[in-house]
């Protein structure tokens, strides 16, 4: 009688062993990654013909509207979920201009030209620039990220309200730590105006 017993608490051990084992294993077993969302309407037939802008980093060249441009500096910006790229270009004849790079969700293109000398301040919710009438869009503070040679800090924060009025003209206030404000002339930009040659 007592062989029984200890054969059957041998048994339930062995079970025991097997169901313990088979449970951990199971529970190693590698968790499925999510799905990689992607925008089904995303034009990569362009990204591959004439380059990525979201990709555009120092070092690279890029053809706007036909003018060559070579990226000088690039600052990254981070406000809550968004992100966006600020590149600095300039030409060979010394110009310089900086375009902007986001997607909202779509790509959103901008070409920026640093109006020196107004003595306009953000706020109100129509300006007037240069006769052109401007209303106010949106505005914020963002982290930054500064790469290549931007003439900024290597990291910081910057201020900005931003103006939109006809057509594609846009017009910006930007106030990078404790400096005062400074205002550019923008125009919206369409994904067939650009064009990027990666140094990579």
């Amino acid at each position: 009688m007592t062989t029984v017993i200890v054969a059957l608490l041998v048994v339930i051990a062995a079970l025991l062993v097997v169901v313990i084992v088979l449970l951990r294993l199971r529970s190693r077993r590698p968790v499925a990654a999510p799905p990689i969302v992607t925008d089904p309407f995303a034009d990569t037939e362009t990204d591959v013909l004439t380059g990525d802008p979201r990709r555009l980093t120092a070092g690279d060249t890029v053809e706007i509207r036909g003018t060559t441009w070579s990226v000088r500096g690039t600052l990254r910006f981070t406000e809550g979920g968004s992100r966006w790229s600020e590149h600095l270009l300039d030409d060979a004849h010394g110009a310089r201009v900086w375009l902007s790079v986001e997607e909202d969700p779509d790509l959103l293109l901008a070409l920026w030209t640093q109006v020196h000398g107004s003595e306009l301040t953000p706020g109100p919710r129509v300006v007037h620039q240069d006769g052109a009438r401007f209303v106010s869009d949106e505005s914020g503070t963002a982290d930054y990220r500064s790469e290549g040679s931007t003439g900024l800090a290597a990291a910081g924060t910057m201020a900005y309200h931003d103006y939109t009025g006809d057509g594609d003209a846009l017009l910006g206030f930007e106030k990078y730590g404790s400096g005062g404000w400074e205002l550019a002339r923008g125009q919206r930009l369409a994904r067939r105006d650009v064009r990027v040659f990666t140094a990579r």
